[in-house]
């Protein structure tokens, strides 16, 4: 076996990032959404510190003064869905550094957790490296970040 079809692929991409069931697994109503859909929380990581074995969203991740998670709903104001991609439907923009740099923005990772450890559940390489210093806010523009089912 290979991977998953092009509809499936959206199918799960729709459940994790949008809340929406994931139809025909188990029986015909397939894997619910959650009773809560929440957000998920996208954190910033230096010196390629996260990988496939990575389970804290804490592992290398940025810690200068004014930074935070951005919480992204789990839903279709959130996050669009399409041909095995998902990406951010608006600015995600983290805070700015007032102290504590630079740091160099390696990767991102999305996890539930608001702050603190959290379970890493999705990672990947930034497309180039940022270098934050003070006076910055790291951001993604919308539709700037793409996941995908490889």
């Amino acid at each position: 076996m290979s991977a998953f079809t092009n509809l499936a692929e959206d199918d799960f991409l729709d459940l994790f990032f949008t809340n929406v069931a994931f139809p025909n697994v188990g029986d015909a109503a397939g894997l619910p959404p959650s009773v809560g859909a929440n957000n998920l929380h996208a954190s910033l990581h230096v010196s390629d510190g996260v990988s496939d074995t990575s389970t804290l969203q804490t592992d290398s991740e940025v810690a200068y003064t004014g930074y935070g998670r951005v919480a992204v709903a789990r839903s279709v104001s959130g996050w669009t869905v399409a041909s095995g991609t998902v990406d951010n439907d608006s600015l995600m923009q983290f805070g700015e550094m007032t102290a504590g740099g630079p740091d160099t923005i390696t990767d991102v990772g999305l996890g539930f957790a608001t702050s603190g450890a959290g379970v890493l559940q999705i990672w990947g390489q930034v497309a180039l490296d940022l270098v934050v210093n003070d006076g910055v806010n790291p951001q993604f523009a919308a539709g700037a970040l793409d996941v995908s089912i490889n």
